[in-house]
């Protein structure tokens, strides 16, 4: 508590399903935050719940540098959480400009933004187990190189190795996550396996898996990927951990399939079976992180198993299902 109080930081992707939960917790920190806000969209959790009205917020886009120094500057920012990203690897496929154009293009201006100040301390760049790419040998670590192929995947490996370079070019006090498919309570972007199987339970319908179902991921939830960003910013100075990537992940992969049946056993549910459409196309098939690195360094893991996270997902979207 006493690291963050009253210590600046900037949150970009604020409104975003991570950056909202992140915000959140760093407001209990008694942090101050300044937020930049692209778009306003009165239903999402972070206006809902008024923490709009307990930070700062700055109106821009990451590809307007002149505001992201503004910022920086004015609102005399130590910690920066940079989160903002075009998150979804189908919107990427049909629009694969924009996706560079917030993921690359994004990352290198608030980085330079950061270098042409000397008030920055600490940067956490919000990467991606995409960033990796299709591995012969899993589970990713981070020596892995990044490698990706499709147009999210690539975006996010661009950013990483941006990252990099000016930690290691500009000695710029950088640290990279790279996290499995977040879940959890306020994520209404139903294209996601996690809220989309839930809603079509509350609905009574049997969920759709767009895969042939075996597609293997890890799966963290959005409290634990919260509590990793703030473990990691807290460690950063230690000597060594700049430039520093590391996985945050359950050590848990599982199969769309596997899922789906999890969170239907959860909700008591097995008479819905999932639809298999098996349409999907442009994705890696198994994708799933090693986590030994922030246990062994950062002192980092997840503080409950998928299952029980699961049981508080559901009872989430039961309680505010709309």
């Amino acid at each position: 508590m006493d690291f963050w109080n009253q210590r600046n930081v900037l949150v970009t992707g604020c409104t975003g399903f991570l950056g909202w939960h992140l915000t959140a917790e760093l407001i209990e920190k008694k942090a101050n935050v300044t937020g930049l806000i692209r778009d306003y969209n009165a239903n999402s959790p972070f206006f809902t719940s008024g923490i709009d009205r307990s930070i700062s917020i700055v109106n821009g886009d990451l590809a307007d540098y002149s505001t992201l120094e503004r910022a920086i500057n004015e609102y005399e920012i130590d910690t920066v959480f940079h989160l903002a990203a075009q998150a979804i690897v189908g919107v990427a496929n049909k629009n694969p400009i924009s996706t560079f154009e917030a993921n690359i293009k994004g990352t290198w201006n608030i980085l330079e933004a950061c270098r042409n100040t000397d008030r920055v301390s600490r940067i956490v760049v919000a990467s991606s187990d995409k960033a990796y790419g299709s591995q012969k040998k899993l589970p990713y670590t981070e020596e892995c190189p990044l490698q990706g192929e499709h147009p999210y995947d690539v975006s996010k490996s661009c950013a990483d190795l941006i990252s990099m370079a000016y930690h290691t070019t500009f000695n710029l006090p950088v640290c990279i996550t790279r996290c499995g498919n977040l879940f959890g309570p306020g994520d209404y972007n139903f294209n996601r396996i996690v809220p989309g199987t839930i809603r079509s339970i509350l609905n009574g319908q049997a969920p759709v898996i767009r895969s042939d179902g075996s597609p293997v991921r890890d799966y963290i939830h959005v409290k634990d990927a919260v509590d990793a960003y703030l473990f990691l910013a807290e460690k950063m100075d230690t000597p060594g951990i700049h430039g520093q990537a590391f996985n945050f992940g359950t050590n848990e992969p599982l199969s769309v399939l596997e899922l789906t049946e999890m969170i239907l056993a959860t909700a008591g549910r097995q008479d819905l079976k999932p639809e298999i459409q098996a349409t999907s196309s442009g994705e890696i098939s198994k994708q799933y992180l090693s986590s030994k690195k922030a246990q062994d360094v950062l002192g980092w893991r997840p503080r409950a198993l998928i299952q029980e996270r699961l049981e508080e997902t559901l009872d989430w979207y039961k309680a505010n299902s709309k």
